[in-house]
């Protein structure tokens, strides 16, 4: 709808986890690295967690669309399933045919697993939403792993989801599917610089001409709404721009991205950053006016001190003068 009113060719800030408009933030590229890592060194279990909207799935679209040639793999993305649901859901994704019990999945399963070892290739199981999973299906998953040869696995498990799939890892009943993670990473936010290069990107890539039609006070308002998640971030700069199309407006200023973030219900994210200046090169009044504030508790305590000592020494220095007189 705005895409000529901008100049544009693609949708910039869709919510689709779509691989050509992937940022790789200093925290993505880890979490890439230990993905590639894991499948590479065959280290069976590769757990990433991340809070809703950072950017979990998009990082499994795009390991998916730079699997080589040699790695067989299956993407769970729904894994709220019965036992039975799962055994049927991995055989249909392998392409293992038709299976009536769990004994038959087994049975093909090894074979399957055998034969692609034989071929050097590498069979990996990608499950996202892991923390929707219940503790018999986590359980057989583990058990799964157990497929190895004395020298390697067999098969490469990857498990993402949200920060309380680690509490859920944590319970007694699962201690022998923890002592199997090898590697584990949790994704962080965008910080400010970052938020800003992830707009531009996305815009760039949209086939935007003009770098500059999102504001420096426009980032900064950008960063304060979505506390640096990705899918908030999208979102608003979304929604900002069927605002100023509407407006008329070729410039998306901070006061556009307020006007947004109250329509869409965004409350402003927590800082992660410590930086004291804006990409608009304005203070941040309310860390300076917390730093004026607590500068004057310190003096006029300091103030009171004195006094308080003083009105002490005054009253010493009376009552030994009485003393003496006494004498």
């Amino acid at each position: 709808m705005y895409f000529d009113f901008y100049g544009l060719k693609y949708e910039p800030f869709s919510l689709s986890p779509d691989p050509r408009f992937l940022y790789l933030a200093a925290s993505h590229k880890e979490a890439l690295a230990h993905l590639r890592y894991g499948l590479i060194q065959q280290k069976g279990f590769v757990v990433i967690t991340g809070e809703v909207g950072t950017g979990k799935t998009t990082l499994i679209y795009s390991l998916l669309s730079q699997m080589p040639q040699q790695v067989i793999s299956a993407f769970i993305s729904n894994p709220v399933l019965t036992r039975n649901e799962f055994f049927y859901l991995l055989a249909h994704k392998y392409g293992l045919g038709e299976i009536e019990n769990k004994g038959d999945f087994l049975v093909k399963f090894t074979r399957f697993l055998e034969e692609a070892h034989k071929k050097k290739k590498n069979v990996v199981l990608i499950i996202d939403e892991a923390h929707c999973l219940e503790k018999e299906i986590l359980e057989e998953i583990r058990l799964l792993s157990n497929l190895e040869t004395p020298h390697s696995k067999l098969i490469n498990i990857i498990l993402t989801g949200q920060p309380e799939f680690n509490e859920k890892l944590n319970v007694p009943d699962l201690r022998a599917l923890r002592q199997r993670i090898t590697l584990r990473y949790e994704l962080e936010p965008l910080d400010l610089k970052e938020t800003n290069a992830y707009v531009q990107l996305r815009m760039a890539k949209a086939g935007a001409k003009d770098a500059g039609i999102f504001t420096h006070a426009a980032i900064d308002s950008i960063y304060e709404y979505s506390g640096g998640i990705p899918r908030i971030i999208n979102l608003l700069c979304d929604h900002a721009l069927l605002t100023g199309f509407v407006k008329e407006a070729k410039i998306i200023d901070d006061k556009i991205i307020g006007e947004c973030a109250k329509e869409t219900g965004c409350l402003k994210g927590d800082r992660r950053g410590k930086q004291t200046r804006t990409l608009s090169g304005k203070t941040d009044h309310k860390k300076h006016i917390l730093m004026w504030f607590l500068i004057v508790l310190l003096l006029s305590a300091s103030a009171a001190f004195v006094y308080v000592f003083f009105s002490k020494l005054e009253q010493g220095r009376e009552i030994l003068e009485k003393i003496y007189q006494y004498f």
